[in-house]
């Protein structure tokens, strides 16, 4: 398969909209054309990774960690981003988008706390994500030119597929000498029925949709209008909060914890004993929503790694911090991440690394 079918793919388990600001997520080297048959999944692209893709001939390695950043001047030869570029390599990741999912690396820790219901930690702030177009086309042509918007992205509203709207009415055009009309002679007032279409489309298609527009409207000169849609929230966001229906223990969670991510030591700040009613979670560091935690007045934060005086503000207020360590609280979601590869994109064979391992261990 092509690698830009994988790339929908793993758009659909992890939308790169929803992914922070400041984070370098999805396609960051390869050829979307190119063809994909084994991809290797992993949280770090180190150079171990990287052998053990090669290896096994993987053309497309899954980093969650983004292995390129913040800008960089030089890369080394010994670099596996390097290495990547020069093999043809396709380097991909999903990073925050991958903790905002549903089923990604927050909701990962609250299943192993046991959590049913669970709501984001900070919900991501409402945001422009589409606009309509408005367009006018003659109505013999109508079908053509909105199946060719519908194919470059346009059309979609949740579940559905080629939404449009469409009435019914006339439209005038007088050409200069200059122009070659659809109908009439140049310098003459033509009348033609017309359809206006109105779709939605998501700015990221933007430039994709209008192409496609030129590309199938009949007129010379096209005429539409694009309108920016208020900002709306999603209801999706960072980290996961809830509370329990019946009280469990802090060594209960603990155990589950140790568990679930498949580690023999966690670290623990604050009271090690007593009844959790509501707990938070936050996959790899949780300096960043600590205070959220705080304000939603959790008994526990799963975290990987949080900083000493944090940990000792939480345990001021009397909050339990677990952590992890910071891959450790991010590496069992590869796995959910490998099924809906496969169930998706038949025909991808994916690895889990063998080579890709937290950089600390217990002595």
């Amino acid at each position: 398969m092509l690698l830009h079918d994988v790339l929908a793919v793993l758009d659909r388990i992890a939308p790169l909209r929803h992914a922070e600001p400041w984070d370098n997520v999805g396609l960051l080297a390869g050829d979307p054309d190119s063809e994909i048959h084994r991809a290797l999944l992993a949280i770090d692209l180190t150079p171990a990774v990287f052998d053990e893709a090669a290896r096994h001939g993987c053309e497309l390695v899954i980093a969650y960690h983004p292995p390129l950043f913040e800008a960089i001047k030089r890369v080394s030869s010994k670099s596996p981003v390097h290495r990547a570029i020069r093999d043809g390599i396709a380097l991909y990741s999903p990073h925050t988008a991958l903790d905002v999912a549903p089923g990604g690396t927050n909701d990962l820790l609250a299943d192993i706390l046991g959590l049913g219901a669970r709501s984001p930690l900070k919900l991501a702030p409402a945001r422009e994500t589409a606009v309509k177009l408005v367009t006018f086309v003659p109505e013999p042509d109508i079908e053509r030119v909105a199946e060719a918007v519908f194919e470059a992205g346009a059309g979609v509203i949740g579940q559905y597929s080629n939404c449009s709207f469409r009435t019914t009415g006339t439209g005038t055009f007088v050409g200069d000498d200059t122009t070659r009309p659809l109908v009439g002679e140049p310098g003459q007032r033509q009348s033609l029925s017309e359809v206006r279409l109105e779709t939605v489309l998501p700015l990221a298609r933007q430039d994709a949709v209008i192409e496609a527009l030129r590309a199938a409207h009949p007129y010379e000169e096209v005429a539409f209008d694009l309108v920016r849609l208020a900002p709306r929230s999603e209801g999706v966001g960072i980290g996961r909060t809830g509370t329990f229906d019946a009280p469990v223990s802090r060594e209960e969670l603990i155990e589950r914890v140790k568990r679930g991510l498949g580690v023999s030591h966690v670290l623990v700040a604050g009271p090690t004993t007593g009844p959790v009613r509501r707990v938070a979670v936050c996959a790899g560091a949780g300096r960043g929503l600590l205070s959220d935690a705080l304000a939603a007045k959790a008994d526990l934060f799963l975290t990987g790694e949080l900083p000493h005086h944090d940990a000792l503000r939480a345990a001021a207020a009397g909050m339990t911090v677990v952590c992890a360590l910071h891959s450790n609280s991010e590496r069992a979601t590869l796995p959910r991440v490998r099924r809906r590869l496969e169930e998706e994109a038949p025909g991808l064979t994916v690895r889990i690394s063998a080579e890709d391992r937290d950089p600390y261990v217990l002595c």
